[in-house]
């Protein structure tokens, strides 16, 4: 959430950065607006309240020297009343100061690029040139169903489309990615594991960013306060919610693997086959808390920490700076990774990792205390490493063999108990 002093003391640049993200001009002049009415509204019903006060001990002094305070009294109840409609409209004001405020999106940091949409996104690099194939590569559904290891079918069977089984090797595969990858970021990347609750309150929802403004996108329990998780981002964003700590405790690191449900909202009609686009996925979560000064350096650390598991797997991706159009509401700035898919010829994203810098803190109140004994906000990152369903559907793809067999990474052979090549 934005700090309502640096709207107020920062307009033009405010509306300049938050118009790149899709905000309309009359949104921010409303706001400025409603904001000018209240503090004037704040002035006249303090004003009122003193004068209430300084009446109100006249007429205690008059009583006691039995002298008449029936004027007095009328005025006061009269003044009351008018105090009492002047927080009324101040009250209204903040309702509808909040509702603008806990929708506007996170200021773009200067670096990021200012477009429209994915359109204007700009490539940063890319690793390992794409594999060049002797035969028609396939679909990784279409490689998966042939031999067995996952059943779209049955999983719309039994929850609706956007589910799936995965059997067999195929789950073995599911299990191996994501051991893989936590050891990678607990052993080699200093993270600590973490196994989150995977429904949370409104609250929790709100602090990292979801609520209100994307009730849509979320499965959450009926008759009840609680939703399934997203991404485990929500529960690690929030696991410091009303706290203070130490400025000597940051960075903190955390990772989790957790199912991640989303409803897809709007996105009829895309990846309809296949890993990419599930309402049920697993995802291995990576989330840091900083101070202000190093948090743009954390974000480059926890990039190169998510292409590590991509270089280690050996798939080809490339890293993409997002747009201002492009960006997800509570990020200052994303790097989204892009793997290959050989059978779509072309880059997929299979991790995002943003800074959010004190946007999220501010709604979940996470702060810390300098050594000068000052409070700030922490500032929040997040990284998917990786998504593993769509891990999944990239090794498939860019190992399957003209047999229709799939080559194992070399790095996950040991977690596949010496396995090499499922068929």
């Amino acid at each position: 959430m934005l700090a309502i002093k640096t709207i107020r003391e920062n307009f033009e640049t405010v509306k300049e950065k938050l118009q790149t993200r899709g905000v309309a001009e009359e949104t921010l002049t409303e706001f400025l607006q409603l904001d000018k009415e209240r503090r004037r509204l704040l002035v006249e019903s303090e004003e009122k309240k003193k004068y209430r006060n300084n009446v109100s001990e006249n007429i205690a002094q008059a009583k006691r020297n039995q002298e008449d305070t029936t004027e007095q009294i009328a005025e006061m109840r009269e003044v009351g009343s008018e105090i009492k409609e002047l927080d009324k409209e101040i009250t209204t004001i903040d309702e509808k100061l909040n509702t603008i405020a806990t929708t506007l999106p996170n200021l773009p940091h200067d670096s990021v690029p200012i477009g429209e949409d994915e359109e204007d996104n700009v490539e940063v690099r890319k690793w390992n040139e794409p594999r060049s194939f002797d035969f028609e590569p396939k679909n990784h559904w279409e490689i998966a169903e042939n031999l067995d290891i996952l059943d779209f079918e049955r999983g719309a069977k039994v929850a609706g489309s956007r589910f799936v089984y995965y059997k067999g090797l195929g789950a073995r595969l599911e299990r191996t990615l994501y051991n893989f990858m936590l050891d990678q970021h607990i052993y080699d990347q200093g993270y600590t594991e973490m196994i989150p609750p995977y429904t949370v309150n409104k609250q929790a929802m709100f602090g990292s960013g979801q609520f209100p403004k994307f009730t849509e996108d979320v499965f959450q329990l009926e008759n009840s306060d609680l939703t399934l998780i997203p991404t485990a981002e929500v529960p690690l964003v929030n696991y410091y919610s009303h706290e203070i700590l130490n400025e000597d405790q940051l960075p903190v690191y955390f990772t989790a693997l957790s199912p991640a449900f989303r409803s897809e909202a709007g996105s009829a009609g895309r990846d309809t086959r296949g890993l990419i686009r599930l309402h049920q996925f697993n995802k291995v979560e990576m989330v840091k808390f900083s101070d202000e000064k190093h948090s743009y350096d954390e974000l480059e650390k926890m990039t190169a920490d998510a292409e590590d598991i991509l270089q280690k797997l050996g798939l080809s991706y490339r890293v993409i700076t997002l747009s201002t159009g492009d960006m997800g509401f509570s990020a200052a700035k994303t790097y989204d990774l892009e793997v290959w898919i050989p059978a779509q010829n072309m880059y997929r994203e299979i991790s995002s990792c943003s800074n959010c810098e004190d946007f999220q803190a501010r709604r979940a109140m996470v702060r810390y205390r300098d050594t000068d004994e000052k409070l700030h906000y922490a500032h929040t990152l997040n990284g998917s490493g990786l998504a593993v369903g769509r891990t999944v559907a990239a090794i498939l793809e860019n190992y399957q063999n003209a047999d229709g067999t799939v080559t194992i990474p070399e790095v996950l052979v040991p977690y596949m108990g010496g396995m090499t090549k499922i068929s």
